[in-house]
């Protein structure tokens, strides 16, 4: 999965790693981990005080090593002063994430999702981190866990940016690597307030902050069809309380035939015209997203979870 795109990155993310001011370290023993998911941290030399944390999940067939390389996001918080963690599944047969088990989709149920959260607390304890100013962004198996990490620990991050996924819940099934045929086809539609459900389900009671969301779906993706960005929209507007009716539309952003739709102050969906499964990740685009290229000098100055709205 993601072959061509990951070759023509390939190169450049090699010069990347060549000019870092750190290495990627592995942690053990963080925390609650009871998927004995891998836990490896970049820390750039450049840190800035009450640093923000961006979590990077890899996509299935993938490593936290090839992300690393792959994406900017370490020469990034080399740039900017955040730290990126780069979490590993122990699952050995395709590298898939935990999204359908009961465990990961409930908050501090356990699964691959719990593991993930603990990084985060241990980093943020370790390094004096930003709890106000924790992302997440993946692609694919990654972009499944970005929903399943928004939607099931609310109260840990700011924002997430989700590449070629599908909704939080559509995997569901009770165990901890299963493939649905029917929700990758697009054949698991349901309506906004079904989706909801499934999301407020995860943390019941809660009614705080809700991170604000990207999703990014190529328009001829044929391994996720595009049903399931269809189902992504109506789930996230649900949740937040947005008409599913757009209220901005713009065109070629941030490539030629991408449309922005934008459907609420936290809630925003690309559509990548002719783009298969292979979708090129932007990073630019989620730095800006996330607010991560700003250094917090003031309370309230950079996008976090303490600046932002409530839903």
């Amino acid at each position: 999965m993601f072959a061509s795109s990951v070759a023509m990155s390939l190169l450049a993310a090699v010069a990347f790693a060549q000019q870092l001011s750190s290495t990627l370290t592995q942690v053990v023993d963080f925390g609650p981990n009871p998927r004995n998911v891998s836990f490896y941290i970049y820390v750039p030399q450049n840190l800035q005080p009450k640093p923000p944390i961006l979590v990077a999940p890899h996509w299935c067939h993938g490593t936290a090593q090839q992300v690393f390389e792959y994406r900017s996001w370490a020469a990034a918080g080399d740039k900017y002063g955040f730290i990126t963690i780069y979490p590993n599944t122990s699952n050995v047969v395709d590298q898939c994430w935990d999204v359908s088990s009961n465990a990961t989709l409930t908050h501090n149920g356990g699964g691959d999702s719990l593991g993930i959260v603990s990084m985060v607390k241990w980093a943020l304890k370790r390094y004096g981190g930003d709890k106000d100013r924790v992302f997440v962004s993946g692609t694919s198996s990654g972009a499944m866990m970005t929903n399943v990490l928004v939607g099931a620990y609310p109260d840990v991050f700011a924002a997430g940016s989700a590449w070629a996924g599908v909704p939080f819940g559509c995997f569901a099934g009770d165990d901890f690597d299963v493939w649905s045929d029917a929700c990758a086809s697009g054949k698991i539609i349901m309506t906004g307030a079904e989706w909801a459900t499934l999301v407020k389900k995860a943390y019941p009671g809660y009614s705080g902050f809700r991170p604000k969301l990207q999703v990014l779906h190529g328009t001829v993706d044929t391994v996720l069809y595009p049903q399931n960005f269809e189902e992504e929209i109506k789930q996230w507007t649900s949740v937040f309380g947005y008409s599913p009716t757009r209220n901005e539309t713009t065109q070629n952003t941030p490539l030629e035939g991408w449309t922005r739709y934008r459907y609420g102050p936290k809630f925003e969906a690309y559509s990548a015209a002719g783009v298969d499964h292979n979708i090129p990740n932007q990073d630019e685009l989620v730095l800006e997203y996330f607010d991560l290229k700003c250094r917090r000098t003031k309370k309230g100055k950079c996008y976090s979870r303490a600046s932002g709205h409530r839903a």
